[in-house]
């Protein structure tokens, strides 16, 4: 058996929580709803009559989607290979989920990659250049050859 390389399995959790954002901030155009609104109604003018919420969701599904596929352009680039840039970033983006009742799932979804990411992280793990690749093993005294 192999060891759980953490950062593809927190890449496929991001990867799903993405797809539901977007799926989430479209439904928020025809529903807009915040999630907070059984507490006040000072937060209703973020989605309706101007869907800013709902925009922004899109924005930031759509851009997670793209780092962690990746797409083409941004395939080895130093921020797709990048676990801090990801730490920066998940953080503003489950915010922007949990404000959109339809996106409260996906924001769950990012802080549970969010912390596999950091574990990632602190065990020394890497993103290779090439998508959904193992990094190179050096060639020690142990290796055969």
């Amino acid at each position: 058996m192999g060891k759980l390389i953490k950062n593809h399995w927190a890449r496929l959790i991001i990867l799903t929580a993405a797809a539901y954002q977007v799926a989430a901030a479209i439904e928020g155009f025809f529903w807009p709803k915040i999630f907070w609104d059984f507490l006040t109604k000072t937060l209703d003018g973020a989605v309706r009559p101007i869907p800013v919420l709902q925009i922004m969701n899109l924005i930031f599904g759509l851009g997670m989607f793209a780092l962690e596929w990746p797409v083409s352009f941004l395939a080895g680039t130093a921020i797709h290979r990048s676990l801090e840039a990801r730490l920066a970033i998940l953080p503003l983006v489950a915010l922007a989920a949990i404000l959109m009742y339809q996106s409260t799932n996906p924001a769950i979804y990012y802080m549970i990659g969010m912390v596999v990411y950091f574990v990632a992280y602190s065990e020394g793990e890497i993103i290779c250049s090439k998508p959904w690749t193992l990094p190179e093993r050096g060639r020690g005294a142990g290796a055969r050859a």
